[in-house]
């Protein structure tokens, strides 16, 4: 039993490694959604949290742009962390057992977004309380599921920032949100000595993917892959939403 779980978390953070390491973003999205399948979103939560703050900082340092990216991005960092401590003990409280619903209509709508190509712009003059805005509810909304991407990945496409520096941004984002996170767990008491050996196995494996996924980047057609990876995140929201609104009112 526990063989095959080290097997699911190894698959789990292979692909969302790879995913990670092409796309620059959905190491906590895709291993979330893979792993609730399987485990309570809250364990699963306090397995993915190590690996996504290594990788994260990995990624913030892996382009020239950090200072430029603090500058503009302070009130979605900040926003973030003050939404994410708000909203503490979401994962623990008396709606703990609606949270897979929520983490798999999140997969499904981020989806959707995503293949509609909704594209908007946020002015320069109106960055700085829009993004405090987005980044409190991107908080709020990540201690309840894990999820970082609503609205806050939108937010950052709709700034106007190149292809590599938004990878990095990326990276500093998601390092502040699983960070902020990360100090929700441990008060919650989820992070324990029992998560120990799945994390190193999700840590080794998610670098392992993310190695693979920045080695194929340039040859991939990001287009399609990107098509297929949304269509597969709606599909695993909906099973993950129904299964657990199944079990609820069964």
């Amino acid at each position: 039993m526990f063989d095959s779980l080290l097997i699911l978390i190894a698959f789990a953070f292979l692909t969302a490694g790879f995913v990670k390491g092409a796309l620059g973003l959905g190491l906590p999205t895709v291993s979330m959604g893979l792993l609730a399948v399987s485990m309570p979103p809250a364990q699963a939560i306090a397995i993915v949290i190590v690996p996504a703050i290594v990788t994260n900082i990995w990624q913030t340092f892996g382009g020239p742009y950090l200072r430029d990216i603090l500058r503009r991005l302070w009130p979605l960092l900040i926003g973030t962390a003050a939404g994410i401590w708000l909203n503490g003990g979401a994962l623990t409280g008396p709606y703990a057992r609606y949270t897979a619903i929520v983490l798999g209509l999140l997969l499904a709508i981020n989806a959707i977004i995503s293949l509609s190509k909704f594209n908007f712009s946020v002015a320069p003059a109106n960055e700085k309380w829009v993004g405090g805005i987005v980044g409190v509810v991107t908080g709020m909304i990540s201690a309840a599921s894990g999820v970082q991407v609503i609205p806050s990945v939108p937010y950052l496409q709709a700034i106007g920032m190149e292809k590599e520096e938004l990878i990095q941004a990326l990276g500093v984002f998601f390092t502040v949100a699983t960070l902020a996170l990360g100090f929700n767990l441990t008060s919650e008491g989820l992070l324990t000595s029992a998560t120990a050996l799945p994390g190193a196995v999700a840590m080794v494996c998610s670098f392992a993917g993310m190695f693979v996924g920045q080695a194929v980047r340039t040859r991939l057609r990001p287009d399609m892959f990107r098509v297929w990876f949304q269509i597969a995140m709606i599909v695993l929201g909906v099973y993950l939403a129904g299964n657990a609104l199944l079990k609820i009112t069964t």
